[in-house]
């Protein structure tokens, strides 16, 4: 791992991001300060038992388990389908939501994805988090909508919560890596770059999909997945300088 204290594969690292032709981003914890359905049930009044799922989350990633989701216990779509049967949220709850919690994004993170597109090199949002929530993100941050691969929230005629969508790849355990999949094979991208902060993010990197796998500690730094990634950062700062 090569936390910019020096790493005997640093220049290979390097060259390759430098060199990417697509970086993937994760946006809870990444690209945004916050976890989108925390703050979402928080606002819709069951914050502390969503909260719960999510701190399970970590604690099986911190002990090497990566995610209660990915650890045999508990499939991702199960476990998210749990945390929001905790609320339910309305069509409505979501819009007053959104108009009154506009994202947080993290510091420099705009500055690094201006200055990946003014280098032609394509940006995609990959998340577990739901459209609904991000596209407001993807706005700010001058993505388009095909770029982001994520989940939607269903609601019924008088806008009650049905669901989410299951057919989105990221719906499912093994979803972000899927969907980098999907992204690599569609465009033929020679050298792909994922980044993010978690275990879905980490097994994005994998054969066919990213090449390099960087781990951005900036909000949550968990240490089994940092433990495993070509870079780890703190700060968009030290990727938006490596490209100047």
């Amino acid at each position: 791992m090569f936390d910019g204290r020096g790493f005997d594969g640093r220049v290979e690292v390097l060259e390759m991001w430098r060199n990417a032709n697509a970086v993937c981003f994760d946006v809870d914890s990444t690209v945004c300060l916050d976890e989108g359905i925390d703050e979402l049930a928080e606002f819709c009044g069951a914050g502390k038992a969503v909260a719960e799922w999510t701190s399970r989350q970590d604690l099986f990633c911190k002990y090497g388990m990566f995610s209660w989701a990915m650890s045999g216990s508990v499939p991702f779509e199960e476990a998210l389908a749990a945390r929001l049967s905790l609320f339910n949220p309305s069509h409505s709850q979501v819009q007053d939501f959104l108009e009154k919690r506009p994202p947080r994004i993290s510091p420099g993170i705009d500055e690094l994805i201006k200055k990946l597109k003014d280098s032609n090199t394509a940006v995609y949002l990959i998340s577990g988090g739901f459209r609904q929530m991000i596209n407001p993100v993807a706005s700010i941050l001058g993505i388009p909508p095909e770029n982001i691969f994520a989940n939607q929230l269903l609601f019924g005629s008088s806008g009650e919560f049905l669901g989410f969508d299951t057919n989105e790849p990221t719906s499912r355990s093994g979803g972000k890596a899927a969907a980098v999949q999907q992204i690599r094979k569609a465009f033929g991208y020679k050298a792909l770059v994922m980044i993010g902060d978690g275990a879905t993010d980490l097994e994005a990197r994998k054969p066919g999909g990213a090449d390099l796998f960087i781990c951005y500690a900036g909000v949550q730094h968990r240490e089994a997945v940092a433990a495993k990634a070509d870079w780890l950062v703190f700060n968009f700062r030290d990727l938006i300088s490596s490209l100047e």
